[in-house]
């Protein structure tokens, strides 16, 4: 069986102004690559619901999983629920066991539970809820779509609490070889190769050090033994080349 296919949706004007660097699809892909779940396509949309609508109806059917980050805190402008309940015509409210949550978290806190922070509680009729261990203010998954939230650090512990209930595949491996040429003269080897191992992916990443260039190459694939001969068989080709 292949291996299970994701996207990520990254939603924030902060994101596509510059003012805030997205880490999270890199997390993301790392975590997911060692679960087996391949991702491949990532999205960045502005504070729009119409613009999140669309992103999550198109990615939730062409993928198994999708993964949101933010837009899920108290502000005005915190409308990925609303926009994700619409996508799949779902109603939204404020639901007890997500207010409890919150009730608890800010009577430890001494703080005052008002309707701005009541916000977070809002989620769609069905989803289940994402634990929230750094703020408490929960995530939910509605279908195939896992809402988190923007923050790096609770981004990457809802991705903790989520990932062991995902089936994965076959863990997802590479090997590089550095080679002190530049990717034209290697380009035809390269070639070669990927149509003799269709089963594997190969990339070519061009750097320039110290004035000096050169290339990574990486293969990849699920099979140890199958990228282990690969590598040796590229090792050889660029050596003739």
């Amino acid at each position: 069986m292949p291996n299970p296919t994701a996207a990520m949706l990254v939603i924030g004007d902060e994101i596509l102004s510059g003012r805030t660097r997205d880490t999270n699809t890199n997390h993301l892909a790392q975590a997911l690559t060692a679960r087996g779940i391949r991702l491949q396509e990532a999205r960045v949309v502005a504070d729009d619901q119409g613009a999140i609508v669309a992103a999550v109806n198109a990615l939730r059917g062409a993928y198994d999983h999708v993964f949101t980050s933010g837009g899920i805190g108290p502000t005005h402008d915190d409308i990925t629920a609303d926009a994700v309940a619409a996508a799949f015509g779902a109603p939204i409210d404020v639901r007890a066991d997500a207010r409890a949550i919150l009730e608890a978290h800010y009577q430890r806190t001494g703080l005052e539970l008002n309707e701005a922070r009541l916000r977070m509680a809002r989620i769609p009729d069905g989803a289940t809820l994402i634990d929230n261990p750094v703020s408490s203010a929960p995530g939910f998954i509605l279908g195939n779509v896992h809402v988190m939230a923007g923050v790096p650090a609770i981004f990457e512990a809802m991705v903790a609490s989520v990932l062991p209930t995902l089936t994965g595949g076959d863990p997802l491996l590479s090997q590089m070889i550095d080679v002190k040429r530049g990717e034209g003269e290697i380009a035809q080897p390269l070639k070669e190769l990927s149509q003799q191992y269709p089963d594997l992916s190969f990339g070519s990443y061009p750097y320039q050090r110290n004035g000096a260039h050169g290339t990574q190459l990486v293969v990849r694939g699920t099979d140890a033994a199958q990228i282990d001969a690969a590598v040796v068989a590229l090792s050889r080709l660029v050596a003739q080349a």
